[in-house]
């Protein structure tokens, strides 16, 4: 697998990404009882942000009006624990950000199928407790996790969209998954580069006739097939008032990330196929 998300971390994508984590995370916290949190594609952890980088269109233009954005609070909160100097040299990808959210009754399951990510990311996590990091291939694990014995949390599902075959992966495994944890809360994020793959998730989500949402948040203009225009997220199960949440904040957000050459753009679909 040639992918390094250390090319990619902070840019706008990562941001619309780990700000819906985020929420869905403090959304667990309005229970006592314990969670656990499933990332399939876990990654090497921690990014070194370098200049010239996509995170100067995204995290790195959020990061020095940051005090303007009280939404973001709790996700600029997370960053800024790995920023102790206040300058922004490095980025956390969703296994820190997951484990900042954890109690001490929760815990998290981490999948990565790159054997150097993999020992980065356990070196990052300091071999915490209540994470659990395993060297292997996310599609194939998923289905082993579930349903976790806590029976409440949520799957985040965020492959790298090498291969081809990634966005039927993605379908599959979801069909899969709702069977085995239909109450689970699920995050799968997507790019948005061709519209006929992301129809085709859409259907596959509506087939499972579960209460079910997506999100796509583009900073570009989406008449560019191949570029990465935006992304998407498949939200199955959103935590209440999530989506409202997303709809009032998400669209100033786009505007401000996409500049005064992007094109914002905030859809949601209802994919519940009711």
């Amino acid at each position: 697998m040639n992918y390094r998300h250390a090319y990619h971390a902070g840019n706008s994508a990562d941001v619309f990404k780990h700000y819906v984590l985020t929420l869905a995370l403090a959304a667990l916290h309005k229970k006592d009882t314990p969670f656990c949190v499933v990332d399939t594609h876990a990654g090497a952890g921690l990014y070194r942000l370098k200049k010239p980088g996509e995170f100067e269109q995204g995290i790195g233009r959020l990061w020095p009006q940051r005090a303007a954005w009280p939404a973001l609070a709790d996700y600029l909160d997370v960053v800024a624990a790995f920023n102790p100097h206040a300058a922004l040299k490095s980025y956390p990808g969703s296994p820190l950000i997951i484990q900042k959210f954890l109690r001490v009754q929760d815990r998290a399951l981490c999948f990565e199928l790159h054997p150097q990510e993999c020992a980065h990311l356990n070196t990052v996590l300091a071999h915490g407790p209540r994470v659990t990091v395993t060297e292997v291939n996310g599609w194939n694990a998923l289905r082993g996790a579930l349903p976790p014995k806590e029976n409440r949390g949520l799957v985040l599902i965020d492959p790298p969209y090498e291969q081809p075959g990634d966005f039927k992966a993605l379908a599959t495994a979801l069909g899969v998954a709702g069977k085995h944890w239909r109450n689970g809360i699920y995050l799968a994020w997507y790019p948005v580069k061709q519209r006929r793959p992301i129809e085709r998730l859409h259907a596959a989500v509506r087939a499972l006739k579960l209460e079910a949402a997506a999100v796509e948040f583009l900073t570009l203009p989406a008449d560019v097939e191949q570029r990465l225009n935006g992304s998407g997220y498949v939200l199955i199960n959103p935590p209440w008032k999530l989506l409202d949440t997303l709809r009032a904040t998400l669209p100033s957000l786009a505007e401000f990330l996409a500049g005064a050459d992007g094109r914002p753009a905030v859809q949601v679909w209802d994919l519940s196929g009711a």
